[in-house]
């Protein structure tokens, strides 16, 4: 069984492609899911997308996953319109402007894996800024202008009345530790950053405090799972699969975060902090991915586990003065029955019981 994941160099938008290896045996000629994530490496913000291969679902129906990171999330687009993955994140902020000047191309949202709202703004502790009203003429720093924490928080501005462009500055400072250094030495005003990315500036000891959400914030950034349309018909078995895998590990994760975070350690071991116990290890996602796992679950009444809500997109659209008229062929809900046909309970005892 594997437990660590081996790192590919190709071309093109596989520059920084990541295998994920099994964790199982596979018969010989078993599937293979190739899966494209917007960012530069593997963090705890994927968590629930990965240990499908190391809890047994991916090999429950029939496949294993190699994902790729892809770098940002334009490649992760492009690769999935062109069938270079076959399942690839989606994210509103890029798809939508593509879907609002009619060039939408031949991939369609099915799964939503992550709801709103993840985002927030940080000040150094002791700044004394407390609101984001607060932020005119300051330097916000984002980890980098690929990254969505970007455009969802100018869509936030905006809806305040701010002015993303004029009224404040944006600094690239990079992911995780240095961007919380950046905040910490003073080299930016505030940070706006997602709540993993947080969590693991949290857990090396930055001290941060976080600005009060403004009310009525826009439900706007949810994170999807997309594939090619001709994929629906030709391999829906294969995205039921493995966006049931998701699920479960979703609900794995809601049931026993501790559970979860073991069983990413075991598949990623090299993302512990270097000279950690298996305790502190095991902590340290625990605080990365605290807020991420209540977003699993949708914030609307009687909606199932993944179902898209399409006023996400609407919301959004309308922010950034987007007129888009059909939004049909943009996502479908009709994989969500199937993807959720199993077992809950089976799934939470699996996780009360592992590695107890």
């Amino acid at each position: 069984m594997a437990t660590r994941r081996e790192w590919l160099l190709a071309s093109g938008a596989f520059a920084a492609a990541l295998t994920i290896g099994s964790r199982a045996g596979f018969a010989q000629g078993a599937k293979t899911l190739k899966v494209g994530f917007g960012q530069k490496a593997i963090s705890p913000n994927l968590i629930n997308l990965l240990i499908g291969e190391t809890l047994g679902y991916n090999a429950a129906e029939g496949f294993k996953v190699q994902g790729m990171a892809l770098g940002g999330n334009n490649n992760v687009q492009v690769a999935t319109d062109k069938g270079d993955v076959d399942v690839g994140v989606g994210v509103p902020s890029t798809a939508l402007p593509i879907l609002s000047k009619g060039e939408w191309g031949s991939a369609v949202n099915f799964y939503e894996y992550t709801y709103p709202y993840k985002w927030d703004i940080a000040v150094k502790k002791g700044a004394g800024t407390k609101s984001y009203a607060e932020l005119k003429g300051k330097n916000i720093g984002v980890s980098d202008f690929a990254g969505t924490e970007y455009p969802v928080t100018r869509n936030v501005l905006r809806s305040l009345g701010l002015d993303p462009d004029r009224d404040v500055k944006w600094t690239a400072v990079g992911n995780g530790i240095p961007a919380g250094g950046a905040l910490d030495r003073g080299a930016i005003d505030a940070l706006a950053y997602y709540d993993t990315g947080f969590g693991q500036i949290e857990a090396a000891g930055v001290g941060m405090d976080f600005l009060a959400r403004p009310k009525d914030l826009p439900m706007v950034g949810g994170q999807f799972l997309m594939a090619k349309k001709s994929m629906l018909k030709d391999n829906r078995d294969l995205l039921v699969g493995y966006g049931r895998s998701v699920s479960k590990a979703s609900q794995f994760l809601l049931a026993d975060p501790a559970a979860g975070a073991k069983a990413f350690l075991e598949m990623y071991p090299e993302t512990a902090p270097r000279g950690s116990s298996t305790e502190e290890a095991v902590k340290a996602v625990l605080v990365a991915i605290g807020r991420r796992v209540k977003l699993y679950k949708p914030p609307y009444s009687n909606a199932k586990m993944g179902s898209i809500n399409p006023q996400e997109f609407k919301t959004e659209a309308e922010l950034n003065g987007m007129k888009i008229a059909d939004y049909s062929g943009f996502y479908t809900n009709e994989l969500i029955d199937a993807i959720d046909n199993y077992d809950l309970k089976k799934i939470q005892a699996q996780a009360v019981a592992y590695k107890r």
